[in-house]
C-alpha cells in the first residue's frame, strides 16, 4: 500500500482505531498463546496447529502494519465539512433508479471504509465517482459493466 491519502469519516476513523487496538491487545496475545501451546506438541515440521498459528500471526501483523499506515495517512471528513448542496465524501444521497423506479440511499465514503452491504460506497466506485459534485435534481449516468444506470438525485444530507 502506498502512502496515498486515506479519506475517512469520523466513524470510519474510530472503527479502524478500534480494530487496530483489538489486534494489538487481544489477537496478538491469543495467537502467541496458540503458538506456545503448539510448540508444546513437539516436532514443529509436522505440527499443523503451529503452522496455522504462525500463518494467523503473519496475517495479524500484516493487518496491523496496513492499519497503522492508513491511520498515518488519514484525512478525516468532519460533518461540518459536508455540504448538502452537492454530493461529496460524507454525503448520504437518496437516489431513484430510473429504469426500475426504485429508491436507494448511499453514503459516499473513502475506499478504506466502503461497505456496500450497508450502502456505504466508495468515492472511487463507478456510482461514487458519478455522483460526486452533482446537485439535487440532477440525472446521473453511471457506467457499469452491465451498461449504463441512470439515477435521479432526490436528496443530499449529512
Amino acid at each position: 500500500m502506498s502512502d496515498k491519502e486515506v479519506i475517512l469519516t469520523k466513524s470510519g476513523l474510530k472503527k479502524l482505531e478500534e480494530e487496530l487496538e483489538y489486534l494489538k491487545t487481544v489477537k496478538r496475545r491469543e495467537v502467541a498463546e496458540r503458538i506456545k501451546i503448539a510448540i508444546g506438541y513437539g516436532d514443529l515440521s509436522e505440527n499443523s496447529e503451529y503452522e496455522d498459528a504462525k500463518n494467523e500471526q503473519a496475517f495479524i501483523e500484516g493487518r496491523i502494519i496496513t492499519l497503522e499506515k492508513m491511520l498515518r495517512n488519514a484525512r478525516v471528513i468532519n460533518d461540518d465539512d459536508v455540504n448538502t448542496d452537492v454530493v461529496s465524501i460524507g454525503s448520504t444521497v437518496k437516489l431513484r433508479d430510473l429504469e426500475f423506479d426504485e429508491i436507494v440511499e448511499y453514503t459516499i465514503v473513502g475506499s478504506a471504509e466502503s461497505d456496500p452491504t450497508h450502502n456505504m460506497i466508495s468515492n472511487e466506485s463507478p456510482v461514487g465517482k458519478a455522483l460526486l459534485g452533482k446537485r439535487k435534481g440532477t440525472i446521473v449516468d453511471v457506467n457499469v459493466p452491465a451498461g449504463v444506470i441512470q439515477y435521479e438525485i432526490l436528496d443530499i444530507k449529512k
